[in-house]
């Protein structure tokens, strides 16, 4: 394990998992002139990290040790990607796949699990900044590969959403607010509370819960109702 301190005052404060040397090394220096970015713990294992962090002594008590756990799918331990996002999560601990991408299974079985993004290794430095920053600030980072990904699942439970649920969904997952949502169909605010609810619900007895709004928009890319996120090509 290995400690590198920064100002946490205005930092958000990133954990890597990944068991080799070089990929934290590369990692380290593509964060080191971010001044609102700190790779403040690097680990091997999701528990090693997870122990180290509890131990920060600027850890406030109620509040996640790390604002961004990044993640390789592939460990030496051979824990699997399913049981170390849902490790991190409970500790509060949201995460962003650092990965190959090389296989599939692997990719959906994160994306399950709850992650905020998946990023290649072999993106660019301004990617893969972009994604940790916009990750540790809590919001989603959907690429292709994370949507391909899901895409290929042929494990997925069809909800069984209403024609009205579908339009309230796609409308409040692409990012309109309730209220917003309430206007643009003619339904009253609790209304649209009401079919957020009722679309929790079904989601989650299909063992796909979507506790979050980032979890709904996840949600309705995989079931088709909002478009798979177009690649960016480099500038």
């Amino acid at each position: 394990m290995t400690w590198v301190e920064g100002d946490e005052r205005t930092s958000r404060r990133i954990g890597l998992v990944e068991d080799h040397e070089s990929v934290a090394i590369g990692l380290a220096a593509m964060l080191a002139p971010e001044p609102d970015l700190d790779l403040v713990l690097t680990a091997g294992t999701v528990p090693e990290l997870l122990t180290a962090a509890a131990q920060r002594p600027d850890t406030v008590p109620g509040r996640p040790a790390l604002d961004l756990a990044v993640l390789d799918l592939r460990l030496a331990d051979g824990s699997s990607p399913e049981d170390n996002v849902r490790a991190l999560r409970d500790r509060g601990i949201e995460v962003l796949v650092f990965t190959g991408a090389d296989n599939a299974f692997l990719v959906r079985a994160a994306a399950k699990a709850g992650v905020l993004g998946v990023v290649r290794k072999s993106e660019d430095v301004p990617t893969v900044v972009a994604a940790v920053r916009r990750a540790a600030s809590g919001e989603q980072v959907v690429t292709t590969d994370w949507a391909a990904a899901i895409d290929g699942d042929p494990q997925l439970s069809n909800v069984g959403l209403s024609p009205r649920q579908e339009e309230v969904l796609t409308l409040y997952a692409s990012g309109e607010k309730a209220s917003r949502v309430a206007r643009l169909t003619g339904l009253s605010e609790q209304t649209v509370n009401d079919y957020l609810g009722r679309i929790r619900q079904k989601y989650s007895d299909a063992g796909r819960p979507a506790p979050t709004k980032t979890d709904l928009y996840k949600r309705a890319v995989e079931d088709g109702w909002l478009p798979v996120p177009e690649r960016r090509p480099h500038a």
